[in-house]
C-alpha cells in the first residue's frame, strides 16, 4: 500500500467526515476477501496494515491440535514447537503467506470494496444526522419532480416531498428554494429516505419559532394548531407574563413577524388567537374574526353552543364550514354554532344571567391576517 493511498484516507476522513478507522477496517476487509478469492484460500487468515510505511501483510491464523484434520485451519502441536515452545493445544498460530502478486490483485479488489464501505458509512451518518432532526424545519432547493414526489435537496440528501403534502396553491419549480418540514426518516438498503412536508402544522409552528422571538425563547407559548394548508390557518398562543402581549408578540410591528410566514406559505390566512384554559374565553376567542354573543358548554361531551348575532352567522361558520372547523380542531371541543334569532326560539339565549350581563358579547383579542 503506498503513501498516496494513506494520504487519500486523511483526505477522506476530512471531506467526507468518515473515520479513517472505519476506512482501515473496510480495506482489511477487502484484502482479506482479495486472498480467499484470488488464490483459492479458506484459511482464515488476518491482514496487518503498518499506517507509517503503508506496508501489508497476510497472515494465516491456525489452531494448535493434537491431531490435524484440515492443514489450512489447524497445526499440529509438534509443529508449533518448532516455530515457539511455548505454543499448547488451542493456541493460534499466526504464519505469513503474503504473496509476491498480491499487491496489485489486491488493489483492483479493494477498491471497490473501500468503494461500498465509504458508501455505507457516508449514509450511516446522513441518517445519524437527519434521524434526528425529524419534525424539525430545513430550507431545501427543489430538484425535479414526477408523479408521486417533489425531489428537494437538503444538501447531503435528497428528501421526498408526496404529492398529499404538497400544498394545493403551489406549484414547484427547479431551483426554488423552499422551507419543509421533516416528518419520517428512514433507514433503508438503498440509504436513508427522508420525507418531507408542506402541509404539516408543525411546519406552521417552526415558522413562528423562527419569526418570534419570544415563542423562541419561552416567553410566549404556542398551545395548538389547526391547519388546512395553503387556505386558512389557527394557531393559539399563550403566556404568563403579564407585560407580555401574546398575540401582539405574534404579530409583530406592522404584522412584519406574521406577514413574513403569509409570504412563506403562498398567502394562506392565519388567524392568531389567545388560548385560554377557560372553554368559554378559548372557544369564543377560535371563532375569530367572528363576534361571540355567548358559549354554552357541555362539558360531558365536550361540545358548545355558540349563539352570534345573525348577520355574523356566516363568518362564525366560514365558507364550507372552514372557520368552524377550525376552531374545533384548535380547541378541541366540538362547536355548534346558532344566529341568535335560533337560539332565541330554542330558549337557549339568553340565558339566566343579569340583565347587564346577557347583552354584553364577548370581547376577545384576536387577529385575522389576510
Amino acid at each position: 500500500m503506498s503513501s498516496e493511498l494513506m494520504d487519500a484516507l486523511v483526505i477522506l476522513e476530512k471531506e467526507k467526515g468518515i473515520s479513517r478507522d472505519v476506512l482501515i477496517e473496510a480495506i482489511e476487509a477487502a484484502l482479506v476477501s482479495a486472498y480467499k478469492r484470488n488464490f483459492n484460500q479458506a484459511q482464515n487468515v488476518r491482514v496487518d496494515m503498518n499506517l507509517e510505511t503503508g506496508t501489508m501483510r497476510v497472515f494465516a491464523r491456525k489452531e494448535v491440535v493434537d491431531e490435524v484434520f484440515d492443514s489450512r485451519l489447524e497445526i499440529s502441536l509438534e509443529e508449533a514447537h518448532t516455530i515457539n515452545p511455548v505454543y499448547d493445544t488451542g493456541d493460534i498460530v499466526e504464519l505469513e503467506v503474503t504473496p509476491k502478486e498480491f499487491g496489485r490483485i489486491a488493489a483492483q479488489t479493494a477498491k471497490q470494496v473501500v468503494t461500498q464501505r465509504v458508501r455505507e458509512a457516508e449514509r450511516g451518518i446522513i441518517y445519524s444526522e437527519f434521524v434526528d432532526r425529524e419534525d424539525d424545519i430545513m430550507t431545501g432547493i427543489v430538484q425535479r419532480q414526477d408523479p408521486r414526489f417533489i425531489y428537494v435537496s437538503l444538501g447531503k440528501i435528497e428528501a421526498l416531498l408526496p404529492q398529499s403534502e404538497q400544498m394545493p396553491n403551489e406549484t414547484y419549480k427547479p431551483h426554488d428554494r423552499i422551507k419543509v418540514y421533516i416528518t419520517k426518516v428512514e433507514k433503508t438498503t438503498k440509504g436513508p429516505q427522508i420525507f418531507v412536508s408542506r402541509t404539516h402544522p408543525g411546519l406552521l409552528k417552526r415558522l413562528f419559532e423562527i419569526e418570534v422571538p419570544e415563542i423562541y425563547d419561552g416567553t410566549v407559548e404556542i398551545k395548538s394548531v389547526a391547519r388546512e394548508a395553503g387556505d386558512r390557518s389557527k394557531i393559539s398562543v399563550a403566556t404568563d407574563q403579564e407585560d407580555v402581549d401574546p398575540v401582539g408578540s405574534c404579530v409583530g410591528p406592522k404584522g412584519s413577524r406574521v406577514q413574513a410566514i403569509v409570504d412563506e406559505l403562498k398567502g394562506e390566512k392565519i388567524d392568531i388567537v389567545e388560548w385560554s384554559q377557560d372553554p368559554v374565553v378559548f372557544v369564543a376567542n377560535a371563532l375569530s374574526p367572528s363576534k361571540v354573543l355567548d358559549v354554552i358548554v357541555n362539558e360531558e361531551e365536550k361540545a358548545t353552543t355558540v349563539v352570534v348575532p345573525d348577520y355574523q352567522l356566516s363568518l362564525a361558520i366560514g365558507k364550507r364550514g372552514q372557520n368552524a372547523r377550525l376552531a374545533a380542531k384548535l380547541t378541541g371541543w366540538k362547536i355548534d354554532i346558532k344566529s341568535e334569532t335560533d337560539a332565541r326560539e330554542a330558549g337557549i339565549y339568553p340565558r339566566d344571567l343579569e340583565e347587564e350581563e346577557s347583552d354584553e358579547s364577548f370581547d376577545f383579542i384576536n387577529e385575522e391576517i389576510e
